[in-house]
């Protein structure tokens, strides 16, 4: 989690223009050029599940031992990018390794159907006086990527995504700062017996023709239980559109998969302030799940920092899509000067063909800091893949502070909720709603469906909020000793769908 200050702090250095540098080395490409195309990286994956899984070897012990401080005093210097200095419309930097990247990454570019490993070159990054005295050797490589182009200004070349860690990878919309992460594969996530962490072990970065907006990166997938080819095809914008083909190849089992996993961070809102002590509102990276689910309803679950694992299952066949969003989007919401965490994207995940059968699922774990990923959410097909099959699969995320497509019947969203206890006993549950024309003058007009799966509920109240425009829903519940209490709440209008469907699960502390 840590991951995200040491990016924070290398960001700035993309902004410099080429300009005003002299003239460096560059990445420079090995000698061993090799065909290319389509299939090659989906062959490569097959030939390696057939074969016993083998750890990659890892970077020398002087690198490894890196501190936090000891690794933010060596940087990539972008006068080295990839396609410096000539017409290409896209840069890319490399990371360096060490610290919480303790196994290199192998990168390669491809152009005309030929592609050349690019070599590891110390020379490539810029360190201070005081970096320690590294070993190099055969092991060494770059840690991972960073992806570049001229998002707001002519000559100034900005980062949009990132790949580094495991099958990490990040993105934003312009204008965004990083937050939450997407992976490549989740396995055995929550499961007692711990998870499994599959890694790209190497990519193949396809040079864009000129004035084009869109780079295609491959990937090598690898882990005890499968190997994968990846392809991304990402075009940058307001909102960031990563287009994703893989095929997994099973060496084992893969009873409990999560595809299209997403990780991020929760730890607190209005839902549970009272639980710590702190001058902000909120702190979290999204606040909530979104699914669109086969049967066309729209699915709104506010996520939570619960005291104890919790892991949600929402059934489902053939989902049209889910996503962890950030819907706070006024610096007032968060008032953090550092963390901007209104300015964190949301992502939106579409199937790319019918996914069949299975459950989003939602893991939250307890946490008492924010440096802390705990949210995970995945879909997790009904069916393993077996050992020695095969899985194809496709999905476009997009990334920016509201990325989901807009349809005409699009339900009026929830906005925020916020729970506490009544003197009199009880919580109050107080549920906003966004303004819409949809919405009548006369609240009278809706219906409030309100359930619950224990305790006691009132029917609840619709007024309307004078900030926001939009109806509040405020209903209380006395818990009657249970130790959660699962809700699922809608706003209708002559029995059809005004509102998202609430949903909430609330435990006791």
């Amino acid at each position: 989690m840590i991951r995200r200050d040491v990016l924070k702090s290398l960001a700035a250095l993309s902004l410099i223009p080429a300009s005003a540098w002299a003239e460096e080395p560059g990445l420079r490409f090995g000698d061993q050029p090799t065909p290319f195309d389509a299939d090659t990286v989906t062959e490569l994956a097959r030939v390696l599940a057939g074969q016993p899984y083998v750890a990659r070897p890892q970077i020398p012990e002087s690198w490894r031992n890196l501190s936090y401080d000891a690794y933010r005093k060596i940087w990539f210097d972008g006068r080295n990018a990839l396609w410096e200095n000539t017409d290409t419309p896209q840069r890319v930097d490399v990371f360096p390794p060490g610290l919480y990247f303790p196994q290199a990454v192998a990168l390669n570019h491809v152009e005309n159907g030929v592609s050349r490993p690019i070599r590891f070159d110390m020379d490539v990054f810029d360190t201070t006086d005081t970096f320690p005295d590294v070993e190099i050797d055969e092991t060494l490589g770059y840690s991972g990527l960073r992806l570049r182009a001229e998002l707001e200004k002519s000559g100034i070349f900005q980062e949009y995504a990132v790949f580094q860690g495991a099958s990490y990878f990040r993105g934003i919309g312009t204008g965004e700062i990083y937050g939450l992460s997407a992976r490549g594969l989740a396995l055995k996530t929550g499961d007692p017996m711990g998870e499994e962490f599959p890694d790209f072990t190497a990519f193949w970065m396809e040079r864009p023709a000129a004035g084009s907006d869109m780079m295609t990166l491959h990937a090598l997938l690898d882990s005890p239980s499968c190997a994968g080819a990846y392809r991304f095809e990402i075009t940058h914008g307001t909102v960031l559109e990563m287009k994703v083909t893989a095929t997994l190849f099973a060496r084992t089992d893969l009873t409990h998969i999560g595809i299209a996993p997403l990780t991020s961070m929760f730890l607190f809102d209005d839902t549970m302030r009272q639980r710590f002590s702190d001058f902000r509102p909120a702190v979290h990276d999204s606040d909530g799940l979104l699914m669109h689910n086969g049967g066309g309803e729209v699915l709104w679950r506010p996520l939570a920092n619960p005291t104890s694992l919790q892991i949600s299952a929402f059934s489902d066949n053939n989902p049209r899509g889910f996503g962890l969003c950030q819907r706070k989007r006024k610096f007032s919401d968060f008032n953090d000067l550092e963390a901007l965490y209104h300015k964190r994207p949301a992502v939106w995940i579409t199937p790319g063909e019918d996914w069949g059968q299975g459950a989003v699922t939602l893991v939250e774990i307890p946490a008492d800091l924010e440096i802390y990923d705990n949210i995970v959410s995945y879909w997790r097909p009904a069916n393993p893949v077996k050992a020695g099959s095969t899985h194809a699969m496709s999905y476009t995320l997009h990334w920016g502070a509201d990325p989901v497509p807009v349809t005409a019947d699009i339900p009026v969203k929830v906005l925020n909720t916020a729970i506490g206890g009544r003197p009199e006993g009880g919580q109050i549950v107080a549920i906003d709603f966004a303004g819409s024309d949809r919405v009548p003058q006369d609240l009278s007009e809706i219906e409030i469906v309100l359930r619950s799966n224990t305790g006691t509920v009132t029917p609840g109240i619709v007024q309307r909020n004078p900030e926001t425009g939009g109806p509040r829903l405020a209903f209380t519940f006395q818990p009657e000793g249970a130790p959660l209490v699962e809700f699922r709440a809608q706003l209708r209008i002559d029995g059809e769908p005004l509102s998202e469907v609430w949903m909430y699960r609330w435990t006791a502390t």
